[in-house]
């Protein structure tokens, strides 16, 4: 008898309400090792109104059956009947998704400065929490809600406050659910160092922990800040003196700066000659241990100051060249970046993505720092024989990798306009579709480690071309000589010793003749030159197909934000509605080409390793067996009708742009 198969009907769609889609799939919205993250979400409100200077205190107290209670003396959560939904607004902020004070439009956001911008915190405590109550005192009188399994279970109450009692904040006692995560043991480590860093990211803000388990509370409140922190680190991490004295500085940007009022950041630096550096950066308190684009900034203005310093002193020996890596090798720091609207990656925030926020940090970072090398010249020297000597070593590296490949050099496409550095680990060729874009990608690259190749037209189809008629193809000729790898087979073992580039990456229009030039050069390098894919050479880069102009709006300044698909582009406009822009207020462009870019655009949203979206090609869950299969049903010459079968099967998934 046939097996039944499941019927795919109208009845298969189900559509997740309420806090049903993070119940689902937890691991989307939080950690599921243990519950500390759904703890944060709570603790970040709080460090939210401490930003705000309404908040002077912040208690988390581990209770003896296993709950954790989050107490702040803020504003406390509005209680009122909300406008639009006609219930309590702090029921709204514990039950519904995508809701919170952070989504206010201009002068209107109650948070000008925040962490969870994401708007699923404490919506997702509540989902994963068997209950949470929550205690309200604000505008002279007390509050009570509660909510069991992510429902009201003991709907709002309210009474006057008594002579004496709690003026205002908030305070949420969890419970959270063992359903979802691996481990209900809190990790009291991390714990008491994230609550230690919100008191040092917040002077004079006291920050406390009772643990009614153990019977111990800890205290932190610090008035020295970032430099006091870093000093007392690097004391505990290495015992090393620093090379300089500690440089630490703040720059916030006032109107007409090109930024938000407001946004910039605070940072202390150091650099050791020893041990392991230690290295800590936040956006808006929210700790980021991935780092992103505000550490790239740092990086940035730091390198730029200490390039310049060497120069005009005439520092630099001969035949050695400065490098970001070389400056920040031995680099220790810990930065505090405050941005308006901070684009992170995943739910957690562990990475800041916002491309803004490495131009942010380097503008206020470099000044400030090159004005202080040039009054403390004898400091500045010290500094830039560290980051000398750190450039010999790497030199020193790089030669020794040279000399095993320096036989039989081939003669390199005239069309290639290659890189400087010779070192295989950096450097970067861009397989460029088109002689325009490629003349736009030579000027906008970083000429130090990023080649650029031109392909003119369609590659060919090398899916049945024998490895020993490649190179009668010129385009794939070119291809295989810039890289320095000949042809191989999947069962073959070439000699890898003479790749030029660690990532080589195809670069080609979003649209879909650039996706048919995509599938070329994949096909190219599955069959040709599958080592490069298993040892993660091969990438596609993710150009933009639209760019958005955004006019100034409250503290935003004007805006210029690009879009990679049409999915995108609807996020993005629907956030700019939301933010109160008008759609006739917007310019959007669809770009036809990267030969539109020009060489800043192309630079900006493909190129700049710190804001870029590269994707990289691997063979992932699928057998080489099942691979060769699918690349011969789709590109093999008399699979026509197999192709049909399977497009005609599979066309719905498939999103065209015709």
């Amino acid at each position: 008898m046939a097996e039944k198969k499941p019927a795919y009907s109208e009845e298969s769609i189900r559509v997740l309400k309420g806090l049903e889609p993070v119940r689902q799939r937890p691991g989307m919205y939080t950690r599921t090792e243990n519950p500390l993250h759904i703890v944060t979400e709570v603790i970040d409100n709080a460090s939210d109104e401490a930003i705000g200077g309404y908040c002077h205190n912040i208690s988390v107290t581990i209770n003896a059956d296993g709950s954790i209670s989050v107490e702040d003396d803020g504003r406390g959560i509005p209680v009122g009947i909300h406008p639009e939904e006609k219930v309590p607004t702090v029921e709204i902020v514990f039950t519904r998704l995508h809701s919170g004070g952070k989504f206010a439009k201009g002068g209107d956001n109650a948070y000008a400065f925040s962490g969870g911008l994401h708007g699923v915190g404490v919506s997702v405590t509540n989902a994963l929490s068997r209950r949470i109550e929550v205690t309200v005192w604000r505008e002279k009188q007390q509050h009570k809600i509660a909510f069991t399994d992510g429902e009201v279970s003991e709907p709002l109450t309210s009474r006057p406050l008594t002579r004496g009692e709690k003026k205002s904040g908030t305070k949420v006692t969890i419970w959270p659910d063992a359903r979802y995560f691996d481990s209900m043991d809190i990790p009291l480590a991390e714990l008491k160092h994230l609550l230690q860093s919100k008191a040092i990211l917040l002077p004079g803000v006291q920050v406390r922990l009772e643990n009614r388990i153990t019977g111990k509370t800890d205290i932190w409140q610090y008035h020295d800040g970032l430099r006091g922190y870093l000093s007392e680190a690097l004391d505990l991490a290495t015992g090393e003196e620093t090379v300089i004295p500690l440089f630490d500085g703040s720059r916030y940007a006032s109107r007409d700066e090109g930024f938000a009022e407001g946004e910039g950041a605070a940072w202390v630096v150091a650099w050791t000659t020893e041990g392991t550096p230690v290295r800590e950066s936040f956006v808006n308190l929210i700790p980021t241990p991935a780092g992103g684009t505000h550490e790239s900034g740092l990086r940035d203005g730091l390198f730029n100051a200490v390039r310049s310093f060497a120069e005009i002193h005439s520092l630099l020996p001969k035949g050695v060249r400065l490098l970001p890596e070389d400056v920040f090798a031995r680099t220790s720091f810990v930065l505090s970046a405050r941005v308006l609207d901070p684009q992170f990656q995943g739910q957690i925030k562990e990475r800041l993505n916002s491309r803004d926020a490495v131009r942010l940090v380097s503008h206020f970072v470099r000044p400030a720092f090159e004005n202080w090398l040039h009054q403390n010249v004898e400091y500045g020297r010290k500094l830039t024989d560290l980051v000398i000597r750190q450039a010999q070593s790497r030199m020193r590296q790089q030669q020794k990798v040279e000399k095993k490949k320096s036989s039989a050099v081939a003669v390199l496409p005239g069309k290639l306009t290659d890189c400087e550095s010779h070192d295989i680990r950096r450097n970067e060729l861009f397989l460029v579709e088109g002689d325009s874009a490629g003349g736009s990608a030579k000027m906008g690259r970083n000429k130090e480690f990023q080649a650029i190749l031109p392909l003119r037209g369609k590659v060919l189809n090398s899916w049945e071309t024998e490895k020993d008629r490649l190179f009668a193809n010129q385009e794939i000729h070119d291809i295989a000589v810039a890289i320095g790898v000949d042809p191989h087979g999947a069962n073959d073992n070439p000699d890898l010793s003479g790749l030029r580039y660690g990532k080589i990456c195809i670069l080609s229009d979003a649209d879909v003749d650039g996706s048919h030039i995509q599938v070329l050069l994949l096909t190219l390098f599955f069959r040709h030159f599958p080592r490069l894919i298993e040892n993660g050479h091969i990438y596609v880069a993710r150009p933009p197909l639209y760019r958005i102009d955004a006019p100034a709006r409250g503290k935003k300044p004007i805006q210029k934000l690009y879009a990679l698909d049409d999915a995108e582009l609807n996020g993005i406009l629907e956030k700019l509605r939301s933010e109160g822009v008008r759609d006739n207020a917007l310019g959007i462009s669809r770009f036809k080409g990267l030969g539109e870019m020009n060489a800043e655009q192309l630079w900006e949203t493909t190129l700049n390793p710190d804001t870029r979206r590269l994707l990289p090609v691997t063979f992932g869950n699928i057998t080489p067996k099942e691979s060769a299969e699918r690349f011969q049903m789709l590109m093999g010459k008399g699979e026509a009708a197999a192709r049909r079968s399977w497009m005609e099967e599979h066309g719905n998934e498939a999103e065209a742009d015709i």
